[in-house]
């Protein structure tokens, strides 16, 4: 057990310092001048190893940002089923940014700086899009799996079409630290809890195709 736990955290180690020294040679040279090849010399590994932890370089530079959704859907899916959609995503995003309110310094800093960079190049803000709009499917799929409906009934849609939006307020208004995020966070939240409850808490049964309760 001792053994994998050291091979496990040589590969977190690999792993960061990968993306400490893509996000380094991006930020310094540019995205589009830097080359798999230089990162994995930046390391001392081989472009092979690379690979090995990332398909791309828009993947190196967007994985934190990937990391951060993957541990939002984990949270929602481990919210209890009896709680309306908007206190299970409220709930989860509240704990994804306490996550990363929790992490050490190199790694706050490190996700601001793969936030600096994705805000200053078009073309990782096209991939970033991307992942949303994959993500949004996979959490309309949660939150309708939950209430015992179709991806196609409305409330699912509405709600996540919501969320999405304040992620996007949240985490897209600027270079922020991760405390700032995280005061914003609640100030949308309340404002959402204010202008659309009870609305989006009602169950499926009274949400019709049209519209109407």
């Amino acid at each position: 057990m001792t053994t994998v736990g050291l091979r496990e955290r040589k590969k977190v180690q690999t792993r960061n310092a990968l993306i400490d020294a893509a996000l380094d040679l991006f930020l310094t040279q540019g995205y589009e001048a830097t080359t798999i090849d230089q990162i994995a010399a930046e390391v001392d590994v081989s472009p092979r190893t690379f690979f090995r932890y990332f398909a791309s370089k828009e993947e190196v530079a967007l994985s934190l940002f990937a990391d951060s959704l993957e541990i939002f859907l984990g949270d929602l899916a481990a919210r209890p089923d009896s709680e309306p959609p908007y206190t299970a995503l409220s709930q989860a995003m509240r704990s994804m940014v306490g996550a990363l309110q929790d992490v050490d310094p190199a790694d706050a800093a490190r996700f601001v700086k793969a936030r600096e960079l994705t805000e200053s190049t078009s073309a990782l803000l096209a991939g970033q899009m991307r992942l949303l709009m994959e993500n949004e499917k996979r959490l309309v799929a949660e939150v309708a799996r939950r209430q015992g409906v179709g991806a196609d009934d409305l409330l699912p849609q509405f709600v996540v079409s919501v969320f999405t939006g304040i992620g996007m307020i949240c985490f897209g208004s600027g270079k922020q630290h991760l405390d700032v995020m995280a005061k914003r966070l609640e100030d949308v939240l309340t404002l959402a809890d204010g202008s659309f409850r009870p609305g989006w808490d009602l169950p499926p049964a009274d949400v019709s195709p049209s519209g109407d309760a």
